[in-house]
This record gives structure tokens, sequence and C-alpha cells, in this order.
């Protein structure tokens, strides 16, 4: 059924070319700096670029289309140039891109589904333009919400920080200005943490299992610096629980961990909605809990005692 019930290759084609011109003609009114003949380039390349990322994620089920998205910061970035808002192209850029190339390796892991459970491709292609559509108009009813619910959105130390808005347009600032852009000693630092980690690799894979084991992954240190220190302290409390699940019993947490892990992510993440509605409403918690260093914590008690 799966084989039979295709989509025409002119279908597909029309579609992507019906795309381009909406994209063509609606994205410049958004983002001045992104011009037409940006994203026309964009639409010509992105078919490629997506079969790479379609064909590496179902090799590997990794999908790199933030790396392709980079790929378009730097060249529109540096196209556009500083003095024509080329930070902004390179990041709207990044957005089509990504868009378009995350969009292949989806509908490839989604078709394959479709051909293991002898689905119609037809229908799943429906339903993921239903999905699309929906999600034109829930993701900017969410981005209102954040943003109208917290003051201090995207700002660093808040609750909701968006770090990785910091990196990208720091990627952005790169490519438009150069090397020039960068903090100093920035690259100095970066050169020699990217020779660090590679040598941290190494050892742990020449090293003995027993030995390897207690040498940390400088991807997962990696982690909290972009998203902050409560992710590690999160990661350390579910690790805690898993590691006493498999003394406890190991052929449950094997089978069960991945599902319990991914229920706790989402209820994690899901809570965010409510939450969100309780802030906008001007709701306060009806207590506050900090962490303070022992020299701040005696300054506060000071206060509170004059």
């Amino acid at each position: 059924m799966f084989l039979k019930d295709r989509i025409p290759n002119w279908f597909a084609i029309a579609g992507y070319a019906t795309i381009a011109i909406i994209s063509i003609i609606t994205l410049p009114h958004l983002f001045p700096p992104l011009k037409w003949y940006y994203i026309l380039v964009i639409y010509v390349f992105a078919p490629t670029l997506g079969f790479c990322n379609a064909y590496g994620c179902g090799l590997t089920d990794w999908s790199l289309a933030s790396t392709y998205g980079k790929l378009a910061i730097f060249v529109i970035g540096a196209w556009a140039g500083a003095s024509h808002g080329g930070v902004i192209a390179g990041l709207a850029a990044c957005g089509v891109m990504m868009n378009i190339v995350s969009t292949a390796s989806d509908l490839t892991q989604d078709f394959k589904t479709g051909y293991l459970t002898l689905a119609s491709p037809r229908s799943m292609f429906v339903s993921q333009v239903i999905g699309t559509a929906m999600g034109c108009v829930i993701s900017p009813c969410v981005f209102w919400l954040f943003y109208n619910a917290f003051d201090d959105l995207g700002q660093p130390g808040s609750t909701y920080a968006v770090p990785f808005a910091t990196v990208y347009r720091g990627m952005a600032a790169l490519g438009t200005e150069g090397f020039s852009s960068l903090p100093k000693h920035c690259l100095q630092l970066c050169c020699g943490f990217f020779a660090a980690a590679i040598v941290v690799n190494i050892i742990k894979d020449a090293v003995p299992k027993r030995w390897g084991r207690f040498i940390p992954v400088p991807m997962a240190m990696a982690i909290p610096f972009y998203i902050g220190s409560y992710f590690a302290i999160d990661m350390c409390v579910g690790s805690l629980i898993l590691f006493i699940w498999e003394k406890v019993n190991k052929a449950k947490a094997d089978a069960f961990g991945p599902a319990v892990a991914s229920g706790l992510i989402c209820g994690d993440g899901i809570w965010t909605l409510p939450s969100s509605i309780l802030a906008l409403a001007g709701v306060k918690p009806p207590i506050c809990m900090k962490f303070l260093s022992r020299s701040t914590n005696a300054k506060v008690d000071k206060f509170l005692g004059s």
C-alpha cells in the first residue's frame, strides 16, 4: 500500500516552487535586510542540502539542520554586510534554511514509520500539512504568550534566558564583522578548548573501559554552558534515580528508563504553558526559594536584622 499510494514528483516540485515564490514575496516585508535574491539562492541550494541532511539523519538518527542553518548565517550575513543589516539577514536566512532542511529529514523519518506500518504516504503528507498549518498559528501565539508574560524574556540570568539566541546572534555578527566582533581572547579560548576536547576524547577512547567511564564527555560538559547550570542539576538527579533503579531492578530500568525520562522531560516542558498563563495573569508564587553564597547570605541576614 505504501509503495502504490505514492506522491507524484510533479506535485512535489510544484509545491516547492509555490512555497519558494510565497517566501520570496513575503519574507522581505518581514525582514527588510533579507533581500528576495538571498531567499532565491537559499531555495536553489536547499534541496541538495536537504537530501544530505535526510541521508545523514537516516544513517545516524541525528539531524544536522542547525549546521546548515549556521552555514546560511555566514554566507548570507557576509553577503549582506554589516552596513546593510547583515546580522538580521543572516539570522532570517538561517531560519529559512533550517525549516527547509529539517523538514526533509523529518519527512524521511515519518515516511519510514509509514512504510513499516503500511500507512498511506498521501495521508501522512496531508497530516503534515495540517500540522504545519496549525503550527503557523500556535507558534506565534505561544511566543506572544511568553513575550507578554515575562518582562525579562531573553535576558541573561532570567528564567528563560534563550541562550541559543545569543549564540546564533554571535555567529551572525562574526559572519558580518569578522573576528574583530568577538570579545578579547575569545578566539584563543575557543581554539584551546577545541583542542582540549579532542585530547579528552582520545584519552577516553584509548584507556580501558573501567577507567574511561570516569572521564567526562566534553560535549556533555559543554551543555550547561549554553543553557544554564540548572540543566546539570536535573541531569545529576535523573542519573541518580536511574542508578538506584538499576540497582533495584536492572531489567525494568533498561526497559522503562527512556519512557520515564521522556515523560519527565515532556512534563517539565508542558508546565511552562500554565506557568506563562499564571505570569500573564499577574499571579505571584506564595514562596520564593534562592540559594545564596555564604557571604551574600550573611549580608542578607544583616540587612534583615537591621
